[in-house]
């Protein structure tokens, strides 16, 4: 995306620099994340770096106990059906609430410029950004309702969302990227029913091949 954000605090830019090693499995599920080496690999103190883990641990990137400290979480049965069921919850209803809001004249610009980048990154083939791309296309659908506890519940998965969707890249992206140009255009025409339909499927669909692809444990 092109919009300008402003700088980040180094805590912030460690956690962002975590966030995505631990997506590309730089620090693999259930790797300790040293406090030492890790301050060594990144040239930080380790005062930043204690203000960004936990950070990772709120978006459930990270767990950490009183003796082994902050390890990477790792993926099980039941994490990947809660987070597929939660995203039903969440963004089927928002798909409904953004079509909605195309009724009243909210602008679909940046749903349709999230869609443009998601097309330019599936073009280029690199799977985080691919990942990331199609997690920002869902942030925008939710921005869309202007309902500020749906986004804020957004943010709280759209890490995990953007982690599963980097882990589960062998799937087909271009399916992927025509259930967005459909869910788009539902949106866009403000047909509600068919775009929480369309959302439903999409998410749906993925479920039983994520599996397939990850063999978590149970």
């Amino acid at each position: 995306m092109t919009t300008t954000e402003p700088a980040l605090s180094l805590p912030r830019q460690i956690h962002a620099r975590l966030r995505e090693a631990i997506i590309r499995g730089e620090y693999p599920q259930g790797h300790k994340l040293a406090e030492t080496r890790i301050a060594e690999e990144l040239a930080v103190s380790r005062v930043p770096l204690r203000e960004a883990v936990p950070m990772l641990e709120v978006e459930g990137f990270v767990t950490s106990t009183p003796r082994r400290g902050a390890v990477v979480s790792t993926w099980n049965s039941r994490l990947i059906h809660e987070l597929f069921d939660l995203r039903e919850v969440l963004e089927v209803g928002a798909a409904g609430h953004a079509a909605r809001a195309v009724g009243r004249g909210v602008s679909t610009d940046e749903l349709e410029a999230a869609l443009a980048w998601s097309q330019s990154v599936v073009e280029d083939g690199d799977p985080y950004r691919i990942a990331e791309a199609s997690t920002r296309f869902h942030e925008a659908i939710v921005a869309m309702t202007g309902n500020s506890l749906l986004q804020a519940s957004m943010r709280s998965v759209s890490g995990r969302v953007q982690w599963l969707f980097y882990l589960t890249s062998a799937l087909d992206v271009h399916d992927a990227f025509h259930d967005h140009v459909e869910l788009a255009a539902a949106i866009a025409r403000g047909d509600e029913r068919m775009a929480e339909a369309l959302a439903y499927s999409h998410i749906e669909r993925d479920r039983t091949p994520s599996f397939a692809v990850l063999h978590p444990p149970a």
